[in-house]
């Protein structure tokens, strides 16, 4: 048989130069580096697949860019990597030659789900440094703790910081799990949520405090430097929807395809089928997943909002099912419809999350458990009417989408580059 080289060489390609921030570019000795490398498949044809390096600096022509100057995070080196005919022994591919995309996959799964666990941790340092605040500062001779606009934004941080927890140790624990489970939509779910969430959270904390948040002083206005990366990073959380949509509805396809088949071609017990559904969800029928009742895994604490996903649950297999019959392959395309797809998914992942957690907690007497249970029922209820709109919007004709508006006036702006309305004191005569 032919012999294997004992070194591949890693020269400039282009994509690997050119616009890639690496963390630690300017200090790291040891990188792990992607790259198109030709393999050949099993019918003989030559492919460009992309295959993971260990590749350290000493094996020479490894040059680093200077330090990106950043908005947050600068304590992180981040700058672009440069090589010129970087010569890497096979003994240092990491997995397979053309096995890199498997690598990056699990590299970013780990990233993704400890988003949700960082937010979490994150958001209850800013409870207590706000708390503080709040409980000692006085305001109109009444401490800010007493007010009503302040309390809402002190349960929003705990409400978020449950949910990201919650969801983050579901996932972890899923993927503890023997024989390497996929986890990649959780943990793509996980990080959509808890960065958004962060965020959110941050700018609320900040607001708590007023000025003084805005001052470089105090450590608010760094914490929301650095949250804005989360949104960016591992995967921007657009990308991330399309994907965490896009393989659930991939999936439903593969299994609805001989039954949507049947109704284009106009088979009526099977169109009949999908009307009585319609029917059914319009007059008000009771969903049953086994949630509740008496085998029911839920505690009867939980037991509205169980039935409230079991509801949603039922309702997006339909509105999932009339969308493929609508659009089929083309879904790909409507990033818009998509997005509420994911959204859907992401919010009822988040419920299964909390509901399991306050179900256990207050089953097995943890401390505090009566407000993991108002937590849990709080944040389903809202999020039960958020997801009722998103379907209402994903309806045939319905008066609540305006996605048809959205891409006119998107497309109005863009052809022109700029704002295009006239100024409010501009005359015609």
């Amino acid at each position: 048989g032919k012999q294997q080289p004992l070194f591949l060489s890693l020269t400039a390609v282009q994509w690997l130069v050119l616009q890639v921030w690496i963390s630690n570019g300017g200090i790291a000795d040891i990188f792990t580096v992607f790259a198109r490398t030709e393999v050949v498949d099993k019918d003989g044809t030559t492919k460009d697949k992309i295959t993971a390096f260990v590749v350290e600096r000493e094996f020479g022509g490894i040059t680093s860019g200077k330090p990106e100057d950043k908005l947050g995070i600068r304590g992180s080196n981040t700058c672009e990597v440069h090589f010129e005919n970087t010569k890497v022994p096979v003994a240092n591919v990491l997995g397979e030659v053309g096995g890199g995309f498997k690598v990056a996959m699990r590299i970013l799964n780990s990233g993704r789900f400890s988003m949700g666990s960082a937010s979490a941790g994150m958001i209850k340092k800013l409870i207590e440094m706000t708390a503080e605040y709040a409980c000692t500062r006085k305001q109109f001779d009444r401490k800010l703790s007493e007010f009503g606009l302040i309390q809402e934004k002190f349960t929003l941080m705990a409400m978020q910081a449950y949910v990201m927890e919650s969801m983050a140790y579901l996932t972890a624990g899923m993927m503890d799990r023997p024989g390497e489970p996929d986890c990649s939509v959780e943990a793509a779910m996980v990080k959509v949520y808890s960065s958004e969430g962060a965020w959110v959270c941050i700018s609320e904390a900040l607001q708590i405090l007023g000025g003084l948040g805005y001052m470089k002083d105090y450590p608010y206005e760094r914490f929301l430097r650095d949250s804005r990366i989360l949104l960016i990073f591992e995967g921007t959380n657009e990308i991330l929807r399309l994907y965490v949509a896009l393989t659930g509805l991939q999936h439903a396809g593969k299994i609805l395809t001989g039954k949507i088949k049947q109704m284009k071609k106009g088979n009526i017990g099977v169109a009949l089928e999908m009307l009585g559904k319609r029917l059914g969800s319009s007059f008000g029928r009771t969903v049953d997943y086994g949630l509740t009742g008496k085998n029911g895994v839920v505690h009867p604490s939980l037991e509205e909002s169980a039935k409230k996903m079991e509801e949603n649950v039922y309702n997006l297999g339909n509105t999932v099912e009339s969308l493929l019959y609508r659009y089929g392959k083309t879904i790909v395309e409507e990033q818009l419809v998509v997005k509420r797809v994911a959204d859907v998914l992401i919010n009822l992942y988040a419920m299964t999350a909390v509901i399991a957690r306050a179900s256990r907690s207050i089953s097995i007497g943890l401390r505090n458990h009566d407000h993991e249970v108002l937590l849990a029922n709080t944040f389903c209820s809202g999020v039960y009417f958020q997801n009722n709109f998103l379907l209402a919007q994903l309806q045939k004709n319905s008066s609540e989408n305006l996605d048809e508006n959205i891409k006119k006036i998107a497309q109005q702006v863009l052809d022109k580059r700029a704002y295009i309305c006239s100024h409010p004191l501009d005359r015609t005569f």
